[in-house]
């Protein structure tokens, strides 16, 4: 596939199909545009014999050979005929600039699917259509009909709409932004984002990506690119259709469902990905990222000559949920000496009007070095006493002292301070116009470190097969439901559902009658609730269906006749079966604990407060299965109930160890039966003892899941237990294959340990004396769609141990995986490397890798007789290492 992008970003021979003579034509913007291609040009059109003194072809199969991109401009009704030419006549990359597809309605929605067959039976590879065009600034290729191309840089842009591509083209030229590639992708009839974060993630020319986004296809392929890339190289994404009115107008400009939008937040703090909210923020984050280090934390210290915007600033970043730093005593008694005595030596540090130079460089030079500071911003207004570029020069010195800590800068004015903005970019110092901009991309900043660090943890154990899950007891209860023709599962189903993955359920006794619901009263014991039991209806809620705190026989009776008439009466079509009776459970907690089917990235998981008011109040947070301890507390710890739960006021905490392995049992249900459309446990009720679920509802699609592998509804792919296999050594040694977990880093840090120099050297081509928290975190979080890790497991003294791991990390196309293996150094001799070996080759062919691929040491002689022994084919490679092979043949 990078063979297939290569001739799309650097082709070395282009055909424009609609070329013309008439300004007004797309096909003449683009011939424009192309006068500065250094590659070979071929007009196509069967109207002209020449355009720009270039010959013009009247059709593809008159184009000569080696043409590598057919830009197309036709009219709609042509292109699909068009691009399936140009595949019969060895053009395999198409971009197709031309409007009136999916986003026109019933006929263009044809158009698209006769323009995708015609790609795939053709074996075309197509951007577009409906596309701006793309750029690669360095090889002076504009194959756009955008007004402007920025200058070569490293920032490489991806944008679903064409013209607010073009848009923030002008602007980037303006601003002088350099690009290293900018794409615009339009309707996504086959390239889409995933293709591209894996191309660009890979380009050595480019340091970040910047995304417009309206919509997504293959969410999975999407996060599992973003994710491969976001910890080393940052993805920045504008998503427009925050609103209801947004998402709405999305569908109807590019003919795709846009999903919620809070889905897409979890979406991108899962990836590690930074969302903004404006394209100023979009190019201010690209441009903090590249000129500065990332905040250890959010606590800002601020250098001032007004006091004015200093203020506006420190509200700007506790509204953000930012901290003022806390000047150390020490910092304050040395501006205290440094500065006027009229200046005020708190944070923000407002050095007055009239503040020199050197007082400038004693201020952002103690705020920096003082240890309760994570990040620093100089403000300066333009005054007359202000020699604006003297204090810009201040600030770029002083950042060069401390290399850990960003520094930013508003420099609020225009003329005055222009030359100052000139040092302030020389030196690599993001600056701002207005002080409010400068604290919303540190607060960015710091949520995206945040991120990175969510990424890295570990989380506590959770056992791979948790004994107490019943998947078909489960699957009994939902398949009943299908035969009976029911999409909702009644209260008793719902929560025996739930009991069958372990989470706690309060338990009621269903009653027929009046006489039922007494005697179930008597039996569970006052104070009870009653709930109506109908499979008709959802929210209980909103038909008055729930009555608490009923002490007495009479009450009973009274409220079941309500109950029945008032559903009658709200509901008559609505099937009654009675009511359940529950004995009302102690509570000091309500929460709500829910999921529904996102129509992008499937299954989502809904964690926040419960109870009366809940749905106004919204303390509402989602997250995407699968979930593990950490996920878990991270997602109870984003809701305002979250913190109230580790104890508040009188009330003893909540043991949220219980609550986190109750959200990961619910993270398996939604995995494991892709036929659940929605759940609802409200209340789930905790008090400082555990909780357990009050009522459940469960909604399942109304026919049964057809899809054919088990986690095809999921974005993110869970841990494959199908690669868990029990061995034997050579010596007869029981040793456990598994693929590496996150929680496995304590083992894998021990594997280092028990590892000799030479081992890590031959590993690591280079002495390694160990591994940090972040490496560990790299090896051990993996996402399992493209990167597989086998760690061979033995019992010792009751405890786990890995003594040897062996790893494939594939490319995003399914072509090429990179071997890697490590044995303990006790182990060596014990069959242990050829067993891990043969088995991440079956891996490696059961997931359609063409290749796998090993660099080795010349010296490492151990390596090269295994690659010998499994068939590698071994050639000569430069320096100190050679290369190994392995063709990979299917099955079949």
């Amino acid at each position: 596939m990078k063979d297939i992008l290569d001739r799309f970003f650097a082709p070395r021979a282009i055909a424009v199909f609609g070329a013309t003579i008439r300004p007004e034509k797309v096909g003449f913007a683009l011939m424009q545009n192309l006068k500065t291609y250094e590659g070979k040009l071929y007009p196509v059109n069967p109207k002209y014999t020449k355009i720009d003194g270039l010959k013009c072809y009247a059709r593809a199969r008159d184009l000569p050979k080696g043409v590598d991109l057919a830009v197309i401009t036709t009219p709609p009704d042509t292109v699909a005929a068009i691009v399936e030419a140009c595949g019969k006549n060895g053009i395999t990359c198409a971009m197709v600039l031309t409007a009136g597809f999916k986003e026109a309605g019933d006929a263009g929605q044809q158009r698209y699917r006769m323009l995708r067959q015609a790609a795939q039976n053709a074996g075309v590879r197509l951007i577009g259509p409906n596309c701006l065009g793309l750029q690669s600034p360095a090889l002076h290729l504009n194959a756009s009909f955008a007004s402007a191309m920025p200058p070569a840089g490293r920032l490489a842009f991806i944008s679903q709409s064409g013209a607010m591509g073009s848009a923030i083209l002008d602007w980037a030229c303006d601003k002088k932004v350099g690009f290293s590639h900018f794409v615009s992708l339009g309707s996504m009839a086959d390239i889409a984002f995933d293709h591209l974060i894996d191309y660009f993630g890979t380009d050595s020319h480019t340091a970040c990506i910047l995304m417009y986004m309206e919509n997504m296809t293959h969410a999975r392929r999407f996060m599992s690119a973003a994710r491969a890339f976001a910890r080393s190289k940052p993805i920045v994404v504008l998503k427009a259709g925050a609103t209801r009115e947004g998402a709405r107008a999305a569908f109807l400009h590019t003919g795709s469902a846009a999903g919620d939008d809070a889905v897409y937040d979890a979406a991108f703090r899962r990836a590690g990905i930074i969302r903004v909210q404006t394209i100023q923020q979009l190019f201010d984050c690209a441009q903090a990222l590249a000129y500065q280090p990332l905040p250890a934390g959010n606590r800002l210290a601020i250098v001032t000559n007004a006091g004015g915007p200093a203020i506006l600033a420190a509200d700007a970043l506790a509204q953000q949920g930012g901290l003022l730093a806390s000047l150390q005593a020490d910092t304050i008694q040395h501006l205290q000496s440094a500065l006027p005595e009229a200046a005020s030596t708190q944070n923000p540090v407002d050095m007055l009007g009239d503040g020199t130079a050197d007082q400038f460089r004693q201020a952002v030079h103690a705020c920096l070095f003082d240890p309760n500071v994570d990040g620093l911003l100089a403000i300066l207004t333009a005054q007359f006493m202000t020699d604006a570029k003297a204090l810009a020069d201040v600030v770029v010195r002083e950042s060069k002292t401390v290399f850990a800590k960003p520094v930013y800068a508003a420099w609020m004015g225009q003329k005055h301070v222009a030359d100052g903005r000139q040092t302030l970019d020389a030196g690599k110092i993001p600056w701002y116009p207005f002080p409010e901009r400068a604290v919303t991309v540190f607060m960015h900043m710091v949520r995206y470190r945040e991120t990175l660090e969510l990424l890295h943890e570990t989380p506590a154990d959770l056992p791979l097969e948790l004994k107490d899950i019943h998947r078909k007891k489960a699957a009994a209860l939902i398949g009943q439901a299908h035969k009976q023709g029911h999409t909702l599962l009644n209260k008793t189903e719902s929560k025996q559902l739930l009991a069958a993955y372990g989470i706690p359920v309060h338990i009621g006794l269903p009653a027929k009658n009046e006489e039922e619901a007494v005697q179930n009263a008597l039996q569970t014991g006052f104070p009870i609730a009653m709930k109506i039991d109908s499979p008709d209806i959802w929210r209980k809620s909103e038909v008055h269906g729930v009555r608490l705190g009923i002490e007495t026989e009479a009450g009973v009776r009274q409220v079941y006749r309500f109950l029945m008439e008032n559903v009658r009466r709200i509901r008559p079509d609505a099937r009654l079966l009675g009511v359940t009776v529950e004995h009302m459970c102690p509570s000091d907690y309500t929460l709500f604990i829910g999921a529904h089917r996102d129509p992008v990235f499937g299954p989502v998981i809904a964690f926040g407060a419960g109870g009366p008011g809940s749905e106004i109040w919204m303390d509402r947070t989602v997250g995407l299965p699968p979930l593990n301890m950490a996920l878990a507390k991270h997602l109870i710890r984003e809701t305002r109930i979250g913190a109230v739960l580790d104890a508040y006021a009188h009330k003893p905490g909540a043991p949220l160890e219980q609550l986190q392995r109750v959200l990961c049992r619910f993270a398996y249900l939604l995995m494991d039966f892709p036929d659940i459309a929605e759940i609802s446990i409200e209340p789930y009720a905790m008090n400082d003892q555990g909780g357990s679920a009050l009522d459940a509802q469960v909604r399942i699609e109304r026919t049964p899941s057809a899809q054919r592998e088990p986690y095809a509804h999921l974005s993110i792919l869970p841990y494959p237990t199908q690669w868990i296999r029990p061995a034997k050594l050579k010596d007869g040694a029981a040793v456990l294959l598994r693929p590496i977990r996150p929680e496995d880093e304590p083992l894998e840090a021990e594997l280092v340990k028990q590892s000799s120099r030479e081992s890590l050297y031959f590993r690591f081509f280079g002495f390694v004396p160990g591994l940090g928290h972040a490496q560990l975190a790299r090896f051990t979080h993996i996402d399992y769609d493209r990167e597989m890790a086998i760690v061979a497991i033995v019992e010792n003294k009751g405890k786990e141990q890995i003594i040897g791991v062996v790893r494939i990390v594939g490319d995003a196309w399914r072509e090429n995986a990179e071997y890697a293996i490590l044995v303990a150094d006790a182990w060596h001799g014990h069959g242990v490397g050829s067993m891990l070996t043969d088995y991440i080759i079956e891996i490696a062919r059961a997931q359609g890798y063409k290749v796998i691929t090993a660099s080795f040491l010349k010296t490492n002689g151990a390596m090269r007789r295994l690659f010998e022994r499994k068939k590698f084919r071994i050639s000569a490679g430069q320096d100190e290492a050679d290369e190994a092979a392995l063709e990979l043949q299917s099955d079949s």
